[in-house]
This record gives C-alpha cells, structure tokens and sequence, in this order.
C-alpha cells in the first residue's frame, strides 16, 4: 500500500512536458536523420535560438558526402523533441574530423578538406528568428599547399558588416617550411554586401577563393 501511494503521489506531482527540460538529442535521435550507411562524425550540444533548451548541430558522413545538420529542441503543452533546422553540404574529402562548437549562441563549424592543396574553412552562424534558420554570419578560407608547393590566398567575410578581406601570401623560391616559406601576405579590403544567407545556401570557399583575382605568382 505504501509503494502505491508513494508512486500515486510521483504522478500527481510529476511536471507538465511545457515545465520539462527537453533532453539532449540521443545517439538513435540523429543516427534516425541520416542515411542508413553514414556515421555521425561529430555532434555539439548548444542553445542556438536562446530559448535555453540544448540543440544540437552534426556532422554525416557517408559514402562520399558530408552533411551538416542542425535539430532545434521544441517543447509544446504536450510534447518535446527535436526538430530539423537546416542541412548545408560540406566538401566531402575531409582531413579529419571538422570542429563544432557553440560561442555565445553561434555555431562555429571549422572544416579541413582536399589533398596535399587543402581548403581550411570556418563557417560561422546564427538563428535568424524572422526567417526561422540558421543564418550564415561569417565565412574564413584559406587555400594553401600541403607540401608547400604554391602560394596562399585567403578570404575573410563578415556578412553582416560586408567586409571582406582577401589575403595573398607568395611562396619564396627557395624556403624553409612553416611560415618562413612565404613572403610577408599582402591584404586587401573591400565592401561585400550580401542578401543574407543560411545553412542551405552557403557559398562554397573554394569558389569564393577562385573567384579572386589574385597577383601574378
């Protein structure tokens, strides 16, 4: 008799699902949102629309793609989840993991892809509340040799201001590796402006960077 009143009362006080916490997304949660032969190659648990609940964004990998995803907690009077917030492709020859975290409500996506010339990408963004996605802030790229073979040339762009900075740094002739084998970088700024874009409309850094004109190597 005491176990039934003691579980009776656990019901009667038990909280509403709109006073409950959604619990972090599981393992089953994101394996259930991509393809049945890709892995989860890496996850961060963060609030990205400030509504103090845990979202979380991921990375699939699968058979010769990569995909960025984004699942946003909800919670309503009667139910809690997570919801799909966005899908960006990402280049799919990656050199490593990427890095995921969440800084002050932005997620910041640092990515490595190519082969000996890699393309080294951080992507920066934020929740867009009218537009209800996730709205790309910021994109850093640099294009660079592995094996020290050719010259650098990076982009900086802050799409919110419309900066945007274009850095060339030319391979010496005959150098040492690190930064000793490239002449001091020349920089260039310039105004941007951009509609606003989001996960699913995210430029690719490689056409970004190709698009430049850069000084004669």
């Amino acid at each position: 008799m005491t176990m039934r009143v003691a579980a009776l009362a656990l019901l009667m006080t038990a909280a509403p699902v709109s006073a409950q916490h959604v619990p972090v997304a599981s393992p089953a949660e994101l394996q259930n949102a991509i393809a049945q032969d890709a892995t989860v190659e890496v996850r961060v648990d963060g609030d990205l629309n400030g509504d103090g609940e845990a979202d979380t964004a991921f990375i699939e990998n699968g058979n010769d793609s990569r995909r960025l995803h984004v699942l946003l907690a909800y919670r309503t009077e009667t139910d809690l989840g997570h919801d799909p917030a966005g899908i960006h492709d990402l280049e799919s020859s990656a050199l490593g993991p990427a890095q995921l975290s969440v800084v002050r409500g932005v997620l910041v996506v640092k990515d490595l892809t190519g082969g000996t010339s890699a393309i080294e990408a951080t992507y920066r963004y934020r929740w867009d509340a009218a537009a209800k996605k996730m709205r790309l802030i910021g994109l850093d790229a640099s294009s660079y040799s592995r094996t020290f073979q050719h010259d650098t040339h990076e982009i900086s762009w802050n799409l919110l201001t419309g900066d945007f900075v274009t850095r060339y740094a030319k391979l010496k002739p005959k150098s040492a590796k690190g930064d000793e084998a490239y002449l001091d970088p020349v920089e260039k700024k310039r105004k941007r402006p951009s509609r606003p874009l989001y996960l699913d409309t995210t430029p690719d850094p490689d056409a970004l960077i190709s698009a430049e004109t850069w000084p004669a190597g």
